[in-house]
């Protein structure tokens, strides 16, 4: 065997470069690369590789390298017929469309019970998004694992790829989802608050990966994005409780008796059918003025049983404050604004 110095380089790059193709030997197969015009590599079946150049100088007795025969089968593309068949695939849409009715029938079984009870209804709307989320979940697991079976590296792979083309391409997208998520678990509101989110109040009535929606008082639906959920203030009325504060504003004479008119206003607020009355009511006043002209403006600030009578309540209040002032003659109907 001789060994020449200007090959040695040259031996260790085509090692490196050729790892996998040691695995040919335990294969019982003999392996010839053409490195060039005059230079020969081969891998023999009793771990022996060969250098020869045309000058019939040898370079042997080297031992190949070990590999397991999983190697093998790792080298070269996958077979993408085999990973998505057609009975796979079709598999798969039977199992989300099954996941998919499933989801909805659910949601609306529990929705219907949560509007027989005011006490438990937003308790009971509140699972109706994690469910949603862990039931996908869940299914995509069940198609991939179950159904498609795909090998690690594929999957590694597929994600990576599919990750960075969408990622640039629908950030938006990926941003809404994720506030989504947070929204969700963090649940900084609830399906049924009533929350404000800019220059929307309302109730939220159902809680997306995509968006929010809120109903408003003028019963117009609202659909808020996600992500720019996450970047602003959310003021929340109720924070899960069916109950929230309801505040009615009455301007007044500034010469009125304020400790009767409390005394009015309170009893107005305990009458009403739409009072919780195991939170405090207060009654305030203000000083204010309008057109050169000083007034009170009286805060009535009680709370509602529930909070979809908010405003009927708010409405409510304030007749009664108004028609027991009149019928005491404390104000004249001129008076008010």
């Amino acid at each position: 065997m001789i060994i020449l110095k200007k090959y040695k380089h040259r031996l260790f790059l085509v090692l490196l470069c050729f790892i996998p193709i040691a695995n040919s030997i335990a294969q019982n197969r003999t392996t010839t690369i053409t490195l060039n015009d005059t230079s020969v590599l081969i891998i023999t079946n009793n771990d022996t590789i060969i250098l020869k150049t045309d000058t019939a100088e040898v370079i042997q007795g080297l031992p190949a390298l070990p590999l397991n025969n999983k190697a093998e089968e790792n080298i070269g593309p996958k077979n993408v017929l085999k990973i998505f068949s057609t009975g796979k695939i079709f598999w798969s849409i039977i199992f989300i469309t099954f996941t998919y009715f499933l989801i909805k029938l659910t949601s609306n079984i529990l929705t219907q019970f949560a509007e027989k009870s005011a006490a438990y209804r937003i308790t009971i709307k509140g699972f109706i998004p994690i469910f949603r989320v862990f039931g996908w979940i869940l299914t995509i697991y069940i198609i991939i694992q179950g159904i498609i079976q795909p090998p690690v590296e594929t999957v590694i792979a597929v994600t990576a790829s599919v990750g960075i083309a969408v990622g640039f391409a629908s950030q938006d997208i990926f941003k809404n989802i994720f506030g989504g998520l947070i929204i969700i678990f963090d649940q900084p509101f609830k399906v049924g608050d009533k929350i404000e989110v800019g220059q929307f109040y309302g109730e939220v009535i159902e809680i997306g990966l995509r968006s929010t929606r809120i109903v408003t008082p003028d019963d117009s639906v609202v659909s808020i994005p996600n992500g720019e959920m996450m970047n602003q203030s959310v003021s929340n009325a109720n924070v899960g409780e069916a109950n929230c504060q309801v505040v009615a504003e009455i301007y007044l004479p500034i010469t009125i008796p304020v400790k009767e008119v409390r005394r009015i206003a309170f009893e107005a607020a305990q009458v009403s059918k739409y009072i919780y009355l195991n939170k405090p009511i207060t009654v305030l006043f203000f000083n204010e003025v309008k057109e050169r002209r000083s007034y009170l403006k009286m805060r009535l600030k009680a709370y509602v049983s529930d909070i979809r009578d908010e405003f009927a309540f708010k409405s409510d209040m304030t007749e009664l404050v108004i028609q027991a002032l009149i019928e005491k003659k404390i104000i004249n109907p001129e008076e008010l604004l």
